[in-house]
């Protein structure tokens, strides 16, 4: 394809070599040369960003992988992405299969929706559409003021999975919270497997976090419902009103709901990076039976110990996509596998750019993927 008369470049927002790799692959595919352009942090740490072509009346894609410096690589696609609309280009579509902050998706304590804030930061810099791979939660798509097209990476695992684990008919989708039950439950239906389900886990959930816009008043009153011996009451808001008393919940015993012994144990989840959880599960998985134990994961950031934890752990293998570099920790511990996703990100291009429905690229695809 003549990169002139294509009507639309590719570029890189990121220009470590790690990052720039998925960026080759996309454009190998489409046929298309990447975008000439310089991205750097100068001496004092500020981004720049030095475009090389004209982009003038086109549909501009960027690229955005997410390294280890988070922050950077926002800077980096928010200058980009301003540095082309002030060129004049037509449309500009963040391509960042792994949306950073998607965890921050909701409020705790006295915080913010560190989610939202990055969607209005894109949508100011002059971003019109974003390709994603996997949302952390899928309504954070509502914090856009423009499209999201949220693709999947199951069936490219799913594929995985029935290549190349030998006798996956006699696994197990497992999922190691409830939270998670419904993507394994998509997973073992499309496999025609059985569903296992950890529940009692030792972390804390969202509703029993503390909260300091709840706090107790200062004024303590040993009164209350008859029966119970509370060492504090809450100030009713008006005379002879008490407020209902708030029961604590206590975490039951680790268990596991369905039959894994005799089985391999496959976990399902869309993030992987602290791998404490997943270490701990795959011990109770081991203790219950299970012989092999695979974790599957769309985003495999793998922070801090991860790699040695894995190496260490009963896991026999983590396999993950490519949405996120993870090389260095390939690496460090042999079971680390990737799965390539750039042909769907690839086509999901070329479609936008045609004007085509996406449609296609999610059949089969059930909502609680």
């Amino acid at each position: 394809m003549n990169v002139s008369k294509s009507g639309y470049r590719v570029f890189s927002a990121n220009s470590t070599a790690a990052c720039t790799e998925l960026a080759r692959k996309i454009t190998e595919r489409l046929g298309v040369e990447l975008g000439k352009s310089v991205v750097y942090q100068e001496a004092n740490r500020e981004t720049r960003v030095d475009v090389k072509e004209s982009v003038r009346g086109q549909d501009i894609f960027i690229i955005q992988t997410i390294p280890r410096d988070v922050n950077t690589a926002i800077m980096e696609l928010l200058v980009m992405a301003y540095a082309l609309k002030t060129s004049c280009a037509k449309n500009i579509i963040g391509v960042i299969p792994y949306f950073p902050y998607s965890k921050q998706c909701k409020m705790r304590k006295r915080g913010s929706i560190v989610c939202k804030l990055l969607a209005s930061m894109l949508a100011k810099a002059g971003l019109t559409h974003i390709i994603t791979m996997d949302l952390h939660q899928k309504e954070i798509q509502g914090f856009f003021s423009f499209p999201v097209d949220n693709l999947r990476a199951s069936p490219f695992l799913l594929q995985y999975i029935q290549e190349e684990i030998p006798d996956y008919r006699n696994a197990i989708i497992v999922a190691k919270s409830p939270s998670a039950a419904k993507r394994a439950q998509s997973y073992a239906e499309r496999l025609r497997l059985g569903l296992a389900v950890m529940h009692g886990e030792a972390q804390c959930s969202e509703s029993d976090m503390a909260d300091g816009r709840h706090s107790p008043p200062s004024v303590r009153n040993s009164t209350g419902h008859p029966g119970l011996e509370l060492p504090w009451k809450q100030q009713a808001p008006f005379p002879g009103i008490e407020l209902p008393i708030m029961m604590a919940k206590e975490k039951p015993p680790i268990t596991v709901v369905g039959d894994v012994g005799g089985r391999i144990a496959i976990i399902v989840d869309d993030i992987i990076d602290d791998v404490e959880d997943f270490v701990a599960t795959a011990e109770i998985l081991k203790e219950r039976g299970a012989y092999k134990i695979y974790i599957m994961a769309t985003h495999g950031l793998l922070s801090a110990d991860a790699p040695r934890l894995i190496e260490e752990s009963a896991i026999d293998e983590v396999v993950v996509t490519n949405t996120v570099p993870h090389e260095v920790q390939k690496l460090q511990c042999p079971k680390i596998k990737t799965v390539d996703v750039s042909m769907i990100l690839a086509e999901a291009i070329r479609r936008i750019h045609n004007g085509e429905s996406m449609a296609y690229l999610f059949r089969n695809i059930t909502v609680d993927d």
